[in-house]
């Protein structure tokens, strides 16, 4: 990729991250700064299979894959940065730290994952994530992840 691209339609996020249904959590990410930060969006619909059971009822989409959601969007600005898309490169989360939950997301919600790069490398990065309902908080998180780079 001589050009690297500053937003990713779902096309080229199924070609950076190995994610499908029912796990594949961002639809967008756009705002990317190689290397930097990026802003992913994913849109809450109730026909997502965990709200069958978290919770019947009073769907709420659970903590762990928003922060999932904004390692997704990760991710994907790691794959473009490298310029290692169609590599078959994986990412692996090491660490999670600092995560609080500050309002709860429900189907309808547009879900913007910010995420900025703290240190990156080759094989090890690690990343601040904010997710956002409008201008509401949903979750703040540091996170560290690992790339298998076998593939590239």
């Amino acid at each position: 990729m001589t050009d690297m691209p500053t937003s990713a339609d779902i096309h080229l996020i199924q070609k950076c991250i190995p994610h499908r249904y029912p796990f594949l959590l961002v639809d967008r990410v756009e705002d990317i700064v190689p290397s930097t930060s990026c802003r992913g969006i994913k849109m809450v619909t109730m026909n997502e299979p965990h709200f069958q059971g978290h919770f019947p009822g009073t769907p709420i989409m659970p903590g762990v894959t928003i922060i999932e959601a904004m390692a997704q969007a990760a991710a994907v600005m790691a794959s473009i940065s490298l310029d290692i898309v169609e590599k078959d490169a994986l990412v692996y989360f090491m660490g999670i730290d600092k995560a609080k939950f500050r309002r709860k997301v429900v189907p309808g919600d547009m879900l913007e994952l910010f995420v900025t790069v703290n240190r990156s490398g080759s094989k090890i990065w690690k990343f601040s994530g904010t997710a956002k309902v409008g201008d509401e908080v949903a979750c703040e998180a540091d996170f560290t992840a690992m790339l298998d780079l076998q593939g590239a």
